[in-house]
């Protein structure tokens, strides 16, 4: 603890790097505020009244997590920065399939540039929709017969002036994203995620200690639960820290089979190389049906769609699971290419022992990184989806949203993230790390 709270202190002795934390600090609490003032024309009273009867085993409670509690509680920051991350997606996605795209990709700092304004763009697009989709929700909730939005209020001018505000909101957030990432610490971005739902714990916990204290759940049964929980964090931090390692040759001469005056380095390939991106993606695609059918409040048809779309049905998990398997693998090709790392091996006069430069490194390459992959996308999935099997058992949602899954990998993501950004500037200035023991190792470039 003593080494710890001197670490903290170096911090603060870097000038740079203590503008760098209190500035994200800084904007991380204008999130905080943002997630708790209502929109114009909302009864607050009535609306805490609604949210009270509302059943938290719904994706809309979920998505409230991600903006922590923004969305319930009707604030202009009630879309969060979801919106921005369904547009980056969409933009990647193209990026792999339209030729316009990847010749944007190609073109260094102006292609991303352009690619940046377009995710932007469509950025104001997803959230004007999404805000039209909260206006016609809003005005469809009520609380014993009391409209949550007054009949006075309700119209043109309401909808309009929400969606207005929560699409200003989401640009704004956006905007404080970026300011952190560029004179911040860590990924602006991720940070806001990791914020909005570290405050529901608090929340979490005391849902908690009052069914304990009510004698609902036994206390044998609680830490049976914790004993759960522990375990998956450790999974979660095994599976986001732990690499295979890839042997490769650099030779000052080479006769034959044997080298001479060689040295070995190793290629760190990581079991889960596309972090915390590929549940992050998916989830951001699953809002977006619920989103459609919020259009709808009234219908019996559309209600009867969005029961397939429930955060808790079988169908939603198994769409959701799918879907995390598949962006782990794709952000895994975006991320890591091994077709580059062959080629850059053979430029500097390296190789694998065993295995031929050019096409046949990248192939095997390409076959490690297959196989790690494939567990830890089976992993990422089963984590994502066991907050869903952990309500049907009693558990209470906030507890089971934070600890079993998307939350928790989101967490450890970017907390290690975060401190990897806080060691390298302590390093510089020859001041011990947080991680000097090596037991945690950050990761550089992740998302």
């Amino acid at each position: 603890m003593s080494r710890f709270n001197e670490n903290v202190r170096n911090i603060f002795k870097i000038q740079e790097l203590r503008t760098r934390v209190l500035f994200t600090a800084g904007l991380l609490i204008v999130v905080r505020i943002g997630a708790h003032v209502t929109l114009p024309g909302v009864d607050a009273a009535v609306l805490a009244e609604s949210m009270r009867n509302q059943s938290s085993n719904t994706l809309f409670g979920l998505y409230d997590l991600f903006v922590g509690g923004a969305f319930s509680n009707a604030a202009v920051f009630a879309e969060g920065i979801m919106p921005y991350i369904s547009a980056s997606i969409i933009i990647q996605l193209l990026g792999a399939v339209v030729p316009y795209f990847q010749k944007l990709q190609k073109e260094g700092e102006n292609g991303r540039k352009k690619i940046t304004q377009l995710t932007r763009y469509g950025t104001v697009l997803i959230a004007a929709l999404q805000g039209w989709g909260v206006s016609v929700r809003l005005t469809s909730l009520n609380a014993g017969g009391v409209p949550i939005v007054p009949e006075a209020v309700q119209g043109l001018g309401f909808t309009i002036s929400t969606l207005i505000i929560l699409t200003t909101g989401t640009i704004f957030m956006m905007w404080l994203g970026e300011q952190i990432t560029d004179r911040g610490i860590g990924n602006g971005i991720s940070l806001i995620i990791f914020i909005g739902i570290l405050a529901r714990f608090p929340h979490a916990i005391l849902d908690e200690f009052q069914l304990v204290g009510s004698g609902a759940r036994p206390i044998i049964v609680e830490l049976i639960i914790w004993g759960l929980m522990i375990l998956i964090v450790a999974g979660v931090v095994l599976v986001t820290e732990g690499t295979r390692r890839i042997p490769v040759q650099y030779a000052k001469r080479v006769v034959g089979r044997k080298v001479y005056g060689g040295v070995t380095q190793y290629i760190p390939m990581r079991v889960n190389t596309a972090g915390v991106m590929p549940i992050i993606f998916a989830q951001s695609i699953m809002f977006i049906p619920s989103t459609i059918l919020s259009f709808f409040p009234n219908s019996d048809f559309v209600a009867s769609i969005a029961g397939y779309f429930q955060y808790t049905s079988f169908t939603y998990s198994v769409i959701y699971g799918l879907m995390i398997v598949f962006f782990t693998y794709f952000y895994t090709a975006i991320a890591f290419n091994p077709k580059d790392v062959a080629d850059n091996m053979q430029k500097q006069g390296g190789f694998i022992p065993g295995i031929r430069p050019g096409k046949n490194t990248s192939d095997f390459i390409d076959n490690i990184l297959t196989k790690i992959t494939l567990p830890a996308s089976f992993f990422l999935a089963i984590i994502a989806i066991l907050p869903a099997f952990m309500v049907r058992f009693g558990i209470t949602s906030s507890f089971a949203s934070f600890f079993g899954g998307t939350s928790l990998l989101i967490i450890v993501g970017v907390a290690l993230d975060t401190l990897q950004q806080i060691e390298s500037h302590l390093l510089m200035r020859h001041y011990d790390g947080f991680m000097k023991s090596g037991k945690i190792r950050g990761r550089i470039g992740r998302g």
